[in-house]
């Protein structure tokens, strides 16, 4: 996500163990405000690296001041291999990822990364001239389902607009989205559904998105749907107007289809929608929505301190700075600000988490690990977590810059090759293709997925094995323009803790030990 406003049936499941319980028309501690809600893709931070199809080196990396890492590399952080060893990838379940306007080049930049790191071809790939890749029958499909129609990306007017139809940076998304569900289930299918508008004005962009969510669920066409993209809560007209939008999830919860979000990248801060290009910041700790709803599992962002070789030994050794500096850890929160050439601190990006002023407490939030940090009485978030740091992020490939006129933070107009990428857009859609093998797994999809995670990480045995528990780190925001007189944020943050917490929820997954206890857990709840 950039800044603070991001941009994420079958068989038989688990019953539900809550109603989506909400509280009060207005939201809690905040003012109703009677405006569009514009949302973002929640890319929070990218570099461009190189235009060789070749993947840019450990060197070139570390020269940037970061670690990047590529497919098998992240499969191994995540304990993945056990399960491909056991042919569980994916294969025969989809993938459903949401996004605004597409990538013109996606289905020729997804043949070019699955070329780098040796992954399973698609079919649906094509080459840079646009012609299609050879298929064969047992090839995952790779489709673009273009709801009302997408118009391509366009390079932004000089003055950037508003800055709120952000096209070039979309496009960034969709390749982070596609390239990374399939690195993780590289047997499953992509649905990549694309929208014509991320801006909503009440009656487009999140309408849009959620129509098109309602379309993929009423015709089964998908057991997981990742979403990277998001808006805080305070920013609809109205707690009505925001409920209005969560039809989809209603019927992913009848129909058996998991649903994931990303809860964010700025910590405890969110704008509203205005002045345009320099927002008014939200009262108070906020959260964005939809990664607040109970209905949908919300992924945080961690920081990975392996070595991006292998993927399996901690490396304090190179950069970033924060590893080095955090001896023996594999992980931290992703709480991560950077200063430019100037020494003038920068924003980085933050994992969004912290308490709902919409929703209730869901009861599966009632039973938590030892030593979790309390949540009261509204719903906390976020449920998991996964990388998202782009200091130690991960390799994306991207064509259409040229197109769009994708400007990278340093200002200077990016070209087509590979990027290293961050944010909790990368953190949804791989948790959605760990999904993908787990309904493989399952013979079908798992559906509502919270129960069952929080139900697994209240059995302390279970939660050892299962989890990474992120005790490191926090989300406190230090960017100086959110701090009083005295130093202290404005909007305190989170520290990270035992259990579960607002940073990191229940922490992120070893998939090999994860996968079967939670295909046992969905269908014996």
């Amino acid at each position: 996500m950039i800044q603070s406003l991001v941009r994420s049936a079958g068989r038989r499941i688990a019953p539900l163990a809550m109603g989506a319980a909400v509280v009060g028309s207005a939201f809690v501690g905040s003012p109703i405000v009677a405006q569009g809600v514009t949302m973002h893709p929640l890319v929070s931070d990218f570099e461009f690296l190189t235009t060789s199809e070749t993947p840019p080196t450990n060197a070139q990396c570390h020269s940037r001041g970061r670690r990047c890492f590529g497919a098998q590399a992240m499969q191994n952080v995540y304990d993945l291999g056990p399960l491909y060893a056991q042919r569980l990838n994916g294969k025969g379940r989809t993938i459903a990822i949401i996004d605004s306007f597409g990538s013109a080049t996606i289905a020729n930049d997804l043949r070019v990364f699955n070329n780098a790191w040796g992954l399973q071809h698609m079919c649906g790939e094509t080459d840079a001239f646009g012609n299609a890749s050879a298929c064969t029958s047992d090839m995952p499909k790779f489709s673009v389902i273009s709801f009302q129609g997408s118009p391509p990306a366009v390079a932004p007017p000089p003055s950037n607009g508003t800055g709120q139809e952000a096209h070039n940076l979309w496009a960034l998304e969709v390749s982070l989205d596609v390239e990374w569900s399939h690195a993780i289930a590289p047997g499953a299918n992509i649905d990549l559904v694309t929208t014509p508008t991320a801006e909503t004005l009440g009656v487009q962009g999140f309408p849009d998105m959620m129509n098109a969510e309602q379309m993929i669920v009423d015709n089964h066409m998908a057991d997981v749907i990742s979403q990277s993209f998001g808006a805080g809560e305070e920013t609809f007209a109205s707690v009505q107007s925001l409920l209005n939008q969560r039809h989809a999830f209603e019927s992913a919860r009848a129909s058996g289809v998991s649903v994931f979000a990303s809860s964010g990248d700025g910590g405890t801060f969110n704008t509203f929608k205005e002045p345009v290009k320099n927002p008014n910041p939200i009262p108070g700790q906020s959260v964005i929505w939809p990664g607040s709803d109970p209905l949908v599992t919300s992924v945080g962002g961690t920081s990975v301190c392996l070595d991006e070789a292998t993927g399996t030994v901690v490396d304090n050794v190179v950069p970033p700075a924060w590893c080095q500096a955090a001896t023996g850890s594999r992980e931290t929160t992703w709480q991560r600000w950077v200063k430019n050439s100037q020494g003038v601190l920068i924003k980085g990006g933050l994992s969004g988490g912290g308490f709902s002023h919409v929703f209730a407490k869901p009861d599966f939030q009632n039973a938590l690990p030892a030593s979790s940090t309390a949540i009261g009485d509204m719903r906390g978030l976020p449920d998991i977590a996964w990388q998202a740091d782009s200091r130690t992020g991960v390799l994306v490939y991207m064509t259409e810059p040229p197109l769009s006129g994708l400007i990278c933070p340093t200002g200077i107009p990016c070209s087509a090759g590979w990027y290293v990428v961050g944010g909790t857009s990368s953190s949804s859609p791989q948790w959605a293709g760990m999904i993908a093998v787990a309904a493989q797994m399952n013979g079908g999809p798992l559906g509502y997925l919270n129960p069952a995670l929080y139900k697994i990480a209240s059995d302390p045995a279970k939660y050892a094995a299962d989890f990474h528990d992120i005790t490191i780190g926090n989300n406190l925001d230090p960017f100086a323009a959110n701090l009083d007189a005295n130093g202290n944020p404005i909007r305190p943050g989170f520290n990270a803790s035992t259990g579960w917490d607002p940073v990191t929820g229940l922490g992120t997954p070893d998939a090999a030990q994860l996968v079967p206890d939670l295909v046992f857990a969905v269908n014996h709840p």
